[in-house]
């Protein structure tokens, strides 16, 4: 079941609207997704440093971790908290100390990293949560999102989508991998690790894995046409825009609108109904084992 939306704007003077539009296309999506919801925002960026987004229990042990944080890499974060998520800046030569302290720590979990990407995600209504994040107060570029009804996995805060496995890279998912086990052992083998037993994390890692090799986002999503077996659709965000991806069967219902404003896809139309000048878009179906892609440098 599983709804997704993304909303990339090509006009500047709409990025104030950017979490307002979009929250709006997630809740109309609460009936295929009802048990949980995430969404990625690209904001603004600050050169040399890097967002980290973790999730806890509450904003005090948030505080506490981040606290702790700050001692063990000998920097002070700047924190923004958000209900049961925070998102620190810091330089990018940190990071990777960051990211250790925060896989070993008992009460935080990583959530996403990106110099413009900010990754929330919970349990409960879509409704709920763009309300528990403040999603409709945020700025950006681009965003998308997604809706989920569990059907493979429990349903848990890590569980829920977008799942990031690279910088300022994440993945909503609607469908299922039939061979994402055997995918996740061989990406184990080249060095990755995964959180979750969802599948969807196993599509970002291979994204992630392939772009690390070498290939560009669509060359990426071109190979999982035939490394990843099974019916779906992908949204991908990255730093610079985002991109489609369906199956070649394309059972999974999908549609997309374009103006000179934006591009925005929805699960279904109703999801996109609310955007202005919706009334005037080009709204297609995207084709079955077609790459699109929208970019704004």
């Amino acid at each position: 079941m599983c709804g997704i939306v993304g909303l990339f704007l090509k006009a500047p003077r709409l990025e104030r609207e950017l979490g307002a539009l979009l929250s709006e296309m997630l809740v109309v999506m609460s009936d295929r997704g009802p048990d949980s919801a995430g969404f990625a925002v690209y904001g603004d960026r600050t050169q040399g440093r890097v967002k980290l987004t973790i999730s806890g229990a509450d904003e005090d042990v948030l505080r506490r971790a981040v606290a702790e944080l700050g001692k063990a890499i000998n920097e002070t974060p700047a924190v923004t908290l958000h209900d049961t998520h925070a998102v620190l800046s810091i330089c990018f030569d940190k990071e990777k100390a960051a990211r250790a302290f925060i896989e070993g720590h008992d009460d935080i979990s990583f959530v996403g990293a990106g110099a413009r990407m900010e990754l929330y995600k919970e349990v409960g209504r879509p409704e709920q949560v763009t309300q528990r994040f403040g999603l409709p107060r945020m700025a950006g570029s681009h965003g998308i999102g997604h809706t989920r009804m569990a059907t493979e996995s429990a349903v848990t805060t890590r569980g829920a989508h977008p799942f990031s496995t690279g910088l300022d890279q994440c993945l909503v998912h609607n469908g299922s991998l039939s061979n994402h086990n055997g995918v996740r052992r061989m990406l184990q083998r080249e060095g990755m690790r995964f959180a979750t037993e969802n599948d969807t994390e196993v599509a970002a890692g291979y994204l992630s894995w392939r772009i690390r090799e070498g290939a560009s986002l669509k060359q990426a999503l071109t190979d999982s046409l035939s490394d990843l077996d099974g019916f779906y659709t992908f949204v991908v965000g990255t730093e610079t825009g985002f991109a489609v991806l369906r199956d070649p069967i394309s059972c999974k219902p999908a549609v997309m609108a374009e103006t000179d404003d934006y591009v925005a896809f929805g699960s279904e139309y109703r999801a996109l109904a609310g955007l202005p000048g919706v009334d005037k878009a080009h709204i297609f179906e995207p084709e079955p084992a077609t790459v699109y892609a929208w970019e704004r440098r």
